[in-house]
């Protein structure tokens, strides 16, 4: 081994040993608190109330949020509005743009006096202590960590690598996505606050889709948030940071809002389903909504338990697969990971056997983010077609085909969106991925419509080629193996591929080892 290289391993041995015992704190206080009431004389309270059918008050008002920079208008304009909360629960608030100008709004708010409380999941918050317990600060915010990391150093994964030996607990993370202003409007879906999430970033960005939502769903969706919020695995960001960091928190937080621009890049005036953006909706006093039935569904935070050995799916895995199991004539899904397992497969032929439908999107090798899940997925895709399923993997835009066009010219185009649509009359939209880690490890939620427009809204999305194109998965005729198809140009001329596209067969080889040796449930 060579003397520098045997010097990096053993200074990597020697930190694992001084942070092997790294623990979290005990005796963590953890006040108690529960979504506001008292919010019936705000102005978002009565825009909601004129933005719903006073006359089905078991019905919601909800709206599609498929353009990125539409769904990032609509969280600013929110927090801008709010005066009493804001509860925001989040897998992810990156350090970039979109993370900084989220928090200067929610600063912001709380220099009205709006109570803010921000409950983050840990992962990926490396080297952000100092940012988010600066911003815990500012009087009137509150963050809370889920599941922390006792190792609070390093990038995520010299944190897991040297956690390992609490790898049952911190393997299990929150996933969920929520905000909730004033009691009265609330967004929820697939995306994180990052760039990538809404359009802004030039290398990547993921392909989305989040709901606006008022009426009767909106405390649930609270009563979702504090249940969490009051779990023993939210601590305190102060906790974590430790006391003696705070002066330095508070100058660090400062410094990053002078980064923040005093206006929001302008969103497009309309969306893809021709929607105008939200925020001047709501200082119309109205906004446009489709009324449905709507039902939460969402795994509790003790799903999180390091003692939970359970196998069992989780509570949101069980509700879309009864949803999709209750299909008469088609499904179709969306999922950027999907590795369906053995209840997944029997469901799946159950499906063909009763001549239903299924079609389903994922991720082609180029444009996931995660290439040992997308060859967990590649394992079932030739039992996928033996079922009749319709497969898709989006395509990347490029000089060989058509580029499409999502976000920043010149970036690639990931499919993040996790729906179903079942029968064109149910709809879920959410947090969870059709994977196993989704079902057994992450906390999820997931909202169920009953909406024939809010459905053929996403099926039109799904099928008429408004999110970028894909390749067709399919049999190779004689062949014994699959192949993919593309179309050039307008859609005439079709291009076969009998190769993964964009594989380079070392890289494939070595991703195909690692995704076998791998349970399904880390993938």
């Amino acid at each position: 081994m060579p003397p520098r290289l045997l010097l990096h391993v053993f200074a990597l041995v020697l930190f694992a040993l001084l942070t092997g015992c790294a623990s979290l704190p005990s005796g963590v206080e953890r006040p108690a608190s529960r979504a506001r009431t008292d919010v019936a004389d705000t102005r978002l309270a009565a825009v909601a109330a004129a933005s719903v059918r006073a006359e089905d008050p078991h019905l919601s008002g909800l709206r599609l949020l498929p353009a990125g920079d539409q769904a990032f208008e609509a969280r600013i304009a929110l927090a801008r509005a709010a005066q009493k909360s804001i509860d925001a629960q989040y897998y992810q608030i990156a350090d970039d743009a979109s993370g900084r100008q989220f928090l200067h709004a929610l600063r912001e708010a709380a220099d009205r006096g709006v109570r803010v409380r921000v409950l983050v999941d840990d992962l990926h918050a490396a080297g952000q202590d100092a940012l988010l317990a600066g911003f815990a600060a500012h009087p009137g915010v509150e963050v809370r960590m889920f599941n922390p990391l006792a190792v609070r150093e390093g990038s995520v994964g010299a944190r897991v690598f040297f956690s390992m030996n609490e790898f049952s607990r911190i393997n299990r993370r929150m996933h969920n996505k929520l905000m909730v202003a004033d009691g009265a409007f609330a967004i929820s879906g697939g995306r994180n606050v990052a760039d990538e999430y809404f359009g802004r970033s030039e290398p990547a960005n993921f392909i989305d889709m989040d709901l606006l939502c008022a009426g009767p769903v909106v405390p649930e969706l609270a009563g979702v948030f504090d249940a969490y919020w009051n779990s023993p695995h939210a601590y305190p960001i102060e906790s974590l940071a430790g006391a003696a960091g705070m002066d330095g928190a508070r100058r660090h937080f400062e410094a990053a809002m002078t980064l923040v621009p005093e206006a929001l890049a302008p969103a497009a005036a309309r969306d893809s389903l021709g929607q105008p953006t939200v925020g001047p909706q709501l200082a119309d006093g109205r906004v446009a909504l489709s009324m449905a039935a709507v039902r939460v569904i969402a795994d509790s935070p003790r799903k999180a338990d390091a003692d939970n050995e359970s196998l069992d799916d989780g509570v949101v895995m069980n509700g879309n697969l009864d949803l999709m199991q209750s299909a008469h004539d088609e499904v179709l899904i969306a999922s950027p990971y999907f590795i369906p397992g053995r209840r997944t497969m029997a469901l799946l032929q159950q499906a063909a056997d009763q001549q239903v439908h299924v079609s389903i999107m994922t991720n082609s090798l180029a444009t996931t983010d995660e290439p040992m899940a997308h060859f967990g997925y590649a394992r079932y895709r030739r039992a996928l077609l033996e079922r009749r399923v319709a497969l898709y993997e989006l395509m990347p835009g490029d000089d060989e085909l058509e580029p499409h066009a999502d976000g920043p010219h010149g970036s690639l185009g990931r499919l993040h969106a996790k729906l179903a649509v079942v029968d064109r009359r149910w709809l879920s939209i959410g947090s969870m991925n059709m994977d196993r880690r989704s079902a057994h490890s992450n906390t999820e939620m997931s909202l169920i419509v009953d909406s024939p427009v809010l459905a053929a809204q996403v099926a039109g999305l799904l099928n008429n080629g408004r999110l970028p194109r894909s390749y067709r998965v399919r049999s190779a005729e004689g062949r014994g193996g699959i192949e993919w198809v593309a179309q050039r140009g307008g859609g005439s001329e079709a291009l076969v591929l009998r190769r993964e596209p964009h594989a380079k067969p070392v890289r494939k080889l070595g991703l195909q080892v690692l995704a076998a040796l791998v349970n399904e449930d880390l993938l």
